[in-house]
C-alpha cells in the first residue's frame, strides 16, 4: 500500500527567514536608487514630478514616481526615484 505524502515542511524556510532577520540586512540603499518623498498639493506635486523628469530624463536615470497616495486636504504624498548618475 502506497502512503500519500503530506504537505512539505517549512522548517528550513523558517530558519532562513529568522537568520536573515537576525543579520539585520538593510533593505534601503541596496538597490542604489536615490529617493525623495514629498507631500504637496496636487498641482504642486505634478510640477515637482515634471521637474524631476526634466532634470533626470527617464531613459538615462530610470526616473519614476515610485509610489503615491492621496491624503486629506488634497495633499499628495509621493516618492520619486532615480539612479544617482546616467551611465
Amino acid at each position: 500500500m502506497n502512503k500519500i505524502p503530506g504537505p512539505p515542511s517549512f522548517d528550513g524556510l523558517k530558519r532562513r527567514i529568522e537568520r536573515h532577520r537576525a543579520e539585520g540586512t538593510p533593505r534601503t540603499g541596496a538597490d542604489r536608487f536615490v529617493r525623495e518623498t514629498y507631500r504637496l498639493a496636487l498641482l504642486d506635486a505634478r510640477a515637482k514630478a515634471r521637474e524631476w523628469f526634466a532634470e533626470y530624463p527617464k531613459a538615462a536615470y530610470w526616473t519614476e514616481v515610485e509610489s503615491w497616495r492621496q491624503l486629506d486636504n488634497d495633499q499628495i504624498e509621493f516618492t520619486m526615484r532615480r539612479l544617482p548618475s546616467a551611465d
